[in-house]
């Protein structure tokens, strides 16, 4: 099929990728002029792993052009997927200006019967808007649909080639059909529902998961008062089959380009439509508000930061990418330099965004660079490149004797019987 995906952001590059991949031709589109340029030969602008290669195989084989020309990119595409950004507004809603702009500049272009699906994250109600607009632009019949996104960076490409769930929104058999045997290549269940279920599904979704981390955080907030561990908590939580053991990540809170993102923009849709006093307002603030409460339990137990210098560990908000998106190191790395620490921090793939973001001084070339002669050292993100580290390394170059693992992933008695002093979270 002939296929067009709007906005070359994480979501767009990688969903035109993996269509190219599976033999459909496919253009990307942009108005960013260098982006596309950069793109066009084959350079991926952020980090993420396979996805260099799938853009320079769909380059190679001439099934993927990146343009900034919308008469190109749209008068024969049978299947338009709509992914720029939706940033949420200053009063928390979701920002749609990119999304109106992308539709009034397709319409006049295009060709009868074209399906135009909307990927980025938006709430129901929006199809009925983007139609409006398109509707002004031209006389042509024209499908519109939701094909919402679940990817995880860090995983994108294969959570985009197999995904859990496909989940195509519409009521139109044919549209069903067309977009099913698109989809034929990738793995996973099909899912269809309306528009507005779709776009419900995705915010419910995202705004799940933030919950549980959220929740497993204030379960750990008890731990520490009252002798229990986490981790052996969330092994007796996770043997019910009704929880399940997996997606439990207490420590500084969620982060990334959706769940804060996401979960504001359910919290103001839902006062917009006079439920404002549920969960999403709550779980909005109690992650806003976790990281200064952590900062302040760990300033009491390494007796203050003034003068002491730390090493900081993770820089993105997640391993295996380097998005700095409502990443921990923004809060924290502030709040340490507040308190009069030094701060040294390292991170194996955000360096280069992190040193635009902070003054570069602060930002290190190595793991060693970071730890040696450290008072403190605080791990961040669980990067392999430190958790495959024995205790033995951060006691031999370390001045001080702290250790916070923020996310929980190291071995606290080998830790302590190394001489450290093991600081982690839920554990009292």
């Amino acid at each position: 099929m002939n296929v067009t995906v709007i906005g070359t952001g994480f979501v767009g590059v990688v969903t035109a990728g993996v269509f190219a991949h599976f033999d459909n031709d496919v253009f990307a589109l942009d108005v960013l002029a260098d982006k596309i340029n950069s793109l066009s030969k084959g350079e991926v602008p952020f980090y993420e792993p396979k996805l260099s290669e799938l853009v320079g195989e769909g380059i190679a084989k001439g099934k993927l052009t990146f343009t900034t020309d919308y008469t190109t990119a749209i008068k024969d595409a049978d299947v338009i997927m709509i992914s720029v950004g939706t940033p949420s507004a200053a009063d928390g809603t979701a920002d749609l200006k990119y999304l109106k702009s992308a539709a009034a500049s397709l319409a006049p272009h295009l060709k009868d019967g074209t399906i135009v699906a909307i990927k980025s994250t938006v709430p129901p109600g929006t199809n009925q808007i983007v139609r409006e607009i398109i509707e002004k632009s031209t006389s042509k019949n024209f499908h519109l649909v939701s094909l919402p996104e679940f990817l995880k960076e860090g995983s994108a490409v294969d959570d985009t080639m197999h995904p859990d769930r496909v989940v195509i929104g519409a009521t139109d058999k044919k549209v069903i059909d067309l977009l099913l045997a698109l989809h034929e290549p990738i793995s996973g269940t099909r899912i269809i529902v309306s528009p507005e279920s779709a776009q419900m599904a995705k915010y419910a979704s995202n705004a799940y998961l933030a919950q549980r981390i959220t929740f497993i955080n204030q379960v750990a907030n008890l731990c520490e008062k009252n002798g229990a561990n986490i981790d052996e908590v969330t092994k007796v939580m996770g043997a019910d089959s009704r929880i399940g053991s997996h997606y439990w990540y207490p420590g500084l809170g969620y982060g990334g380009s959706c769940f804060p993102k996401d979960v504001k923009e359910l919290a103001a849709y839902s006062l917009s439509i006079n439920e404002g006093d549920g969960l999403f307002v709550k779980l909005d603030e109690l992650n806003d508000t976790r990281i200064p409460k952590l900062m302040n339990k760990f300033e009491e137990k390494v007796g203050g930061f003034e003068g002491k210098t730390v090493a900081v560990l993770g820089l993105s908000f997640k391993p295996n990418t380097d998005d700095m998106r409502e990443a921990p190191a923004l809060k924290v790395i502030p709040i340490l330099q507040q308190k009069g620490a030094e701060v040294r921090a390292f991170d194996p793939k955000a360096n280069a965004i992190a040193r635009i973001m902070f003054d570069p001084a602060v930002i290190v070339d190595s793991l060693d660079e970071a730890v040696r002669n450290s008072d403190i050292v605080m791990v961040l993100v669980e990067w392999p490149e430190f958790t495959t580290k024995q205790p033995e390394y951060f006691k031999h170059i370390m001045s001080g004797n702290y250790f916070i693992d923020a996310r929980n992933q190291f071995n606290r008695r080998e830790f302590e019987n190394s001489g450290l002093t093991y600081i982690g979270i839920g554990q009292s």
